[in-house]
């Protein structure tokens, strides 16, 4: 094995706080995700019409398409309402579903002050998608990665 190809990629690390109590702001995370995923961020076959968290560990995390049809994602690790929540990431690079896949998506919701929540996400496990796992970590990174995803989910809060 080279040097190169033993180095391990960081974690993406977001984290953001919103105006809503731990309990709201786990709600909006997980029971509203699909009204505030965006319909861009889609692997089906189908137009993106709903995403969805099966509300329990081992339960499935998945899109529903405009016909109908469901494509999954991954499932649900650990559910821990309203404190935290981990999924198994199973997108490749190639933003097809790989039941082979596993990378981690954690994210903890910490209540700051009276009214405010944090939110930390984590996605882990990147070194598990190969030769690619660097590009994969700049991707998620990226405006159109998680700090985008988490903007979006922050003003689904606002709004709610």
């Amino acid at each position: 094995m080279t040097a190169a190809a033993s180095i391990m990629p960081e974690p993406v690390r977001k984290s953001i706080t919103v105006e809503a109590p731990v309990e709201r702001a786990f709600e909006v995370f997980t029971s509203e995700f699909g009204t505030w995923w965006p319909a861009t961020h889609s692997i089906g076959s189908s137009p993106l019409k709903n995403a969805v968290f099966e509300p329990r560990t081992g339960g499935r995390w998945y899109e529903i398409g405009e016909d109908g049809s469901e494509c999954e994602w991954g499932e649900v690790l650990a559910w821990e309402k309203p404190t935290r929540l981990v999924l198994a990431w199973r997108i490749g690079v190639d933003w097809r579903y790989d039941p082979n896949l596993l990378t981690e998506v954690e994210v903890r919701f910490i209540q700051v002050g009276e009214s405010s929540t944090r939110v930390e996400l984590e996605h882990r496990l990147l070194e598990n998608m190969g030769d690619k796992a660097t590009a994969a970590r700049e991707t998620f990174s990226s405006p159109g990665g998680w700090p985008g995803l988490l903007a979006a989910y922050a003003n689904k809060v606002k709004a709610a």
